[in-house]
């Protein structure tokens, strides 16, 4: 295989608060919190490229000056916030953009459109994809629950990600409880909330590399082997996130068990339908869930899934044949290519 060309990569992060002065993070990058971006710039290393990092939380100054002071080939954009609000990761998109930068993953158009999961819903909607009934509550306004959502439903966070938000108390069986969450979600997380019909079925996770070729990597399932058969099985922030509670509920990600006929295509088929629709770009995920008579229900698509090497993306990738280094290669390569 012919060699990689070699890149001037600068990275960019989040940091949890202002980054030091020095922008020396060579501690922190030991630590388990930050493995996604260790391994990132370890295989960035390991394919020759020149690397410079840049840690981001409330300063776009700081960007700025060093893309002027040391031009990149590309920038590889881990972030998924500004300053703690996660709908302004599509700023730093547009800034790069602006200042004509190719950069890794999905333009400000993506990012919008999946950061705000009901304007997803209803692109997706339009395009005749399934996805949940659902509704929208703005804080300040009247909680009433529509004739049209029936119990059981799942309230989450509308413009969140990574399980934040979530959960036990997200499902939800009377208008009493129902009330309650989209209240906690106003007061707690100050945004609106999004009230959605629960699915039941099994949740599949589908990882795909692309801009106009889209190639779908083997698919990840959620199980949950210690939760009793009629009780609901969702990812709340603790079975996504805390170790001790994933062992005591039997919560596992694994590559998914075949599916019925017919039904492997025809998730690929819809998740590269809703890739396209949102407008991901370079890499990207899509959930959803199948039911027990074969409907394919989407829940939503993350436009910047986590690359720990040790996660559904890059356990993906390796299943089909691609090693973490040549992942971050392809998404690099797609960033170079994508159009501007």
């Amino acid at each position: 295989m012919r060699a990689p060309k070699r890149y001037k990569v600068l990275v960019l992060f989040n940091t949890a608060g202002t980054p030091p002065p020095d922008q020396d993070f060579s501690e922190v990058l030991k630590t388990d919190d930050w493995a996604a971006e260790a391994h990132v710039i370890g295989a960035l290393k390991k394919l020759g490229h020149e690397v410079r990092t840049i840690g981001v939380w409330d300063e776009p100054g700081m960007i700025i000056d060093e893309i002027k002071a040391n031009p990149p080939d590309v920038v590889f954009n881990l972030t998924e916030h500004f300053n703690e609000v996660s709908a302004y990761d599509r700023n730093i998109a547009g800034l790069l953009q602006m200042m004509e930068v190719p950069y890794t993953g999905s333009s400000p158009t993506g990012l919008t459109l999946c950061k705000n999961k009901g304007m997803a819903k209803e692109l997706l909607a339009y395009h005749k994809i399934r996805v949940p009934n659902f509704a929208i509550f703005s804080p300040g306004a009247a909680i009433r629950r529509p004739k049209r959502l029936k119990f059981p439903l799942f309230i989450k966070p509308l413009k969140e990600e990574g399980s934040v938000g979530i959960s036990q108390g997200s499902f939800v069986e009377t208008d009493e409880a129902f009330e309650e969450r989209v209240c906690f979600i106003h007061e707690r997380l100050n945004q609106e909330a999004l009230a959605e019909e629960y699915i039941d079925g099994r949740e599949l996770y589908v990882s795909i590399l692309g801009n106009d070729r889209l190639r779908l990597l083997p698919y990840r399932e959620v199980i949950f082997t210690e939760v009793p058969d009629d009780q609901p099985k969702f990812a709340t922030f603790k079975a996504k996130w805390d170790d001790a509670y994933r062992e005591r509920w039997g919560i596992r990600n694994v590559f998914a068990e075949p599916l019925p006929d017919g039904t492997h295509q025809r998730v690929a088929n819809i998740c590269r339908a809703v890739y396209r629709a949102l407008r991901i770009r370079g890499y990207g995920r899509i959930d959803l869930r199948v039911t027990a008579d074969g409907e394919v229900v989407i829940l939503e698509a993350n436009p910047n899934p986590n690359l720990d090497r040790d996660d559904e993306f890059a356990q993906s990738a390796m299943k089909a044949g691609l090693s973490y280094p040549r992942m971050i290669q392809r998404i690099l390569t797609l960033a170079m290519t994508a159009t501007r």
